[in-house]
């Protein structure tokens, strides 16, 4: 990343999203190892550190640097975590993730995009991100448990899948609500086998189609 992207990324950060409240300094400097820049599209790519989502094709977008941050902070994960992504878009998310996680896999339901985050994750040498092609409402179970789930569309409820792929103690966190208004939820699967929800910031999402999501048309 030349010194001008760096220096744009530091700005990100300190005025975008430590000055709204994100402060846990792992995923701040994950946040500040990730080119933001090389996963937007070219006719966007001056845009990449400004604080509003970006169109990259197909209906869908990369969401915004705080969104991206401040859901990161709420999955709260530990060392060496296994994560799962729903909804893999540009790859940035999942960049960003893997470099907190030992293991990251996600999945992208549009099979074109899937296909450009992985040459973009390949470039910066994450091998350790796995992006898969499917519906991502109905998870991977067979890579799970996992520490973290984060879903980037929203669902009209947190889809029972997801929940039962999280180990003791993982967080989903998830947009809850209707196709144009939603609520970030955070699921924490408890030592008996329950959750507890924590309701959180308005936002507005993508749809997330599947399966227990929302049908295609």
């Amino acid at each position: 990343m030349t010194a001008k992207w760096e220096e744009q990324a530091e700005h990100m950060v300190t005025e975008q999203i430590v000055a709204r409240g994100v402060r846990n300094p792992r995923v701040l400097l994950a946040i500040r190892k990730t080119p933001r820049h090389l996963f937007v599209p070219e006719p966007y790519r001056d845009e990449s550190w400004s604080d509003y989502p970006l169109p990259i094709g197909y209906g869908q977008t990369i969401s915004q640097p705080f969104i991206v941050a401040y859901m990161t902070e709420l999955l709260d994960l530990p060392p060496r975590a296994r994560v799962l992504e729903i909804g893999t878009g540009s790859g940035y998310q999942a960049a960003v993730l893997a470099h907190l996680a030992d293991e990251v896999h996600t999945i992208e339901r549009i099979p074109e995009l899937a296909e450009h985050a992985r040459h973009v994750l390949r470039l910066l040498d994450l091998d350790h991100v796995h992006v898969h092609v499917g519906d991502g409402s109905q998870g991977l179970p067979e890579f799970a448990p996992y520490d973290g789930i984060l879903v980037a569309a929203a669902a009209p409820k947190a889809p029972p899948a997801l929940l039962e792929q999280l180990a003791p103690g993982g967080k989903l966190v998830l947009p809850v609500g209707d196709r144009g208004f939603q609520h970030l939820e955070r699921w924490t699967r408890q030592p008996d086998g329950g959750f507890r929800r924590e309701t959180k910031d308005a936002v507005a999402f993508v749809p997330l189609i599947g399966e227990d999501g929302w049908p295609a048309s």
